[in-house]
Order: C-alpha cells, then structure tokens, then sequence
C-alpha cells in the first residue's frame, strides 16, 4: 500500500468560496427588504395622497391676464 497525499490533505471546501457566498446572500437580503420597506411606503403615501385629493374642492380655473407687451424704443 503506497501513501498518497490524498490519504492525508484532504481537500477542504475553500473558505473564501463560503464567505463570499454568504455575503452575497446578506447582501441580497438586505436589498429585498429595502424595496419590500419602499413599496410599502410608497403605496402608504399613494393611498394618503389619494384620499386627500378626494376630500379637497377641484379648483377653479383662473383667468390669466394677457400681458402687455413692452415698448420698445429705438436708440437715438
């Protein structure tokens, strides 16, 4: 029986494979739950804003003056 380094080294999972995975997946997560938070919100402020322009009066148009136009004067 002849010893060969894989008797001895076994190969281990590469740890930096595992960190970089498990932040990848934190990362993930922490944006997922930011746009859950700002569709919650937005729709919130959507539901509020639309309650609000049911309660106000519409409002009138208003008449725009028609400016009047400047002299102009020559130079002399």
């Amino acid at each position: 029986m002849t010893a060969t380094k894989d008797q001895f080294f076994k190969k281990a999972a590469s740890l930096t494979n595992d960190k970089a995975a498990t932040t990848t997946s934190m990362a993930k997560s922490i944006v997922a739950a930011e746009n859950s938070a700002r569709e919650k919100k937005t729709e919130a402020l959507r539901t509020l804003r639309l309650q609000q322009e049911a309660t106000e009066e519409p409002k009138t148009a208003t008449l725009v003056k028609e400016r009047k136009k400047p002299i102009r004067r020559g130079r002399a």
